[in-house]
């Protein structure tokens, strides 16, 4: 019997690192979650893998795990909210940034050639065509974005320099939880739809608000591309797979390639909970598209994958399970 593949999931307790560990134990993949509990949740860790509490800022810390031995390095491990790291570049500079940079250096050190980059569709900016795809020019407008996109270039340059392999795995609108309600940890202070929403249905927020109602959309609401986070771990097992079968590395788009509003979402949502979601307009937000929708044919041409939940009532009962528990 062949010895278990070794992953180490810088994250791993976080909401979509959570997922990820489960899909990986799942496969038969031997895990140890790196998490500095900052956003991850205990609720969120699995007594199948192994943890190690450290944060990617302390290199010494770094070192001891990565000199452990691993097949592959997921890293999930970033600030990510988007006004925040316009008004604290620093810290996303700090932590986004230089912590990569640490997790590389302790990689090559030790001989860990394989990572799996948790990259986003922030590096893209202003959409300048539809679908977006890889070749999409990248210029990021915010600092969040920014980072990402530095450590996708530093990659390269590893890459080029050492023996290293990337995949980037630049994820859409992540959504949802798992269908079997294994994983419950909520994430702390929301800054997305979804969760905003349900916050609204179990009576945390008196109502929602939606920015813009005069877009050149059908309904004149945002459309965005809402991928469910059980794909996304299925794509991460995929991405693991891919590195250690060939030595190459790539840039890969996560998302279903199909585009939902917000006034769609809100309805969905309603329909799955039952129950009526007060909303008023508000202002547009500066920076938001009209439209966010990408093409995911890199990743069925090279992965192998495809989006299992396509249905947005679907993906949201994942979501509304646990609100009503």
């Amino acid at each position: 019997m062949s010895e278990k593949k070794k992953i180490l999931v810088i994250g791993g307790a976080g909401y979509i690192g959570s997922h990820v560990v489960k899909a990986l134990l799942a496969n038969n993949f031997a895990v140890t979650v790196y998490d500095n509990m900052s956003t991850g949740q205990p609720c969120n860790l699995f007594t199948d893998a192994n943890f190690v509490g450290g944060d990617i800022a302390d290199e010494k810390k770094m070192h001891e795990v990565m000199a452990k031995g691993f097949d592959v390095v997921i890293h999930l491990a970033a600030k990510k909210a988007v006004g925040e790291s316009m008004t604290n570049p620093q810290l996303y500079a700090k932590n986004n940034i230089s912590g990569t940079i640490n997790i590389l250096n302790a990689m090559t050190d030790c001989g860990v050639k394989n990572i799996v980059f948790s990259s986003t569709a922030a590096v893209y900016g202003m959409p300048k065509y539809l679908p977006i795809d890889e070749q999409h020019p990248v210029e990021p407008m915010s600092f969040y974005g920014f980072t990402k996109a530095e450590i996708e270039r530093v990659m390269d340059w590893y890459s080029k320099l050492k023996d290293f392999h990337y995949i980037a795995l630049r994820y859409f609108n992540a959504v949802g939880y798992a269908a079997d309600g294994s994983i419950r940890g909520k994430e702390k202070n929301p800054q997305n739809l979804l969760p905003i929403i349900m916050e609204v249905l179990s009576g945390k927020r008196k109502e929602l608000q939606i920015f813009g109602n005069d877009y050149d959309t059908p309904d004149g609401t945002c459309i965005r591309d809402y991928i469910h986070v059980e794909d996304l771990a299925t794509a991460h097992i995929a991405a693991v797979n891919e590195l250690c079968a060939r030595p190459v590395s790539h840039i890969i788009n996560l998302s279903t390639g199909k585009g939902t509003s917000v006034l769609e979402m809100v309805h969905a949502a309603e329909n799955v909970s039952g129950k009526k979601i007060p909303f008023k307009f508000a202002p547009r937000r500066s920076g938001d598209p009209a439209i966010v929708v990408a093409d995911n044919s890199t990743a069925r041409k090279i992965l192998h994958w495809a989006p299992q939940y396509t249905d947005m009532e679907q993906i949201i009962q994942t979501t509304w399970n646990l609100e009503e528990k």
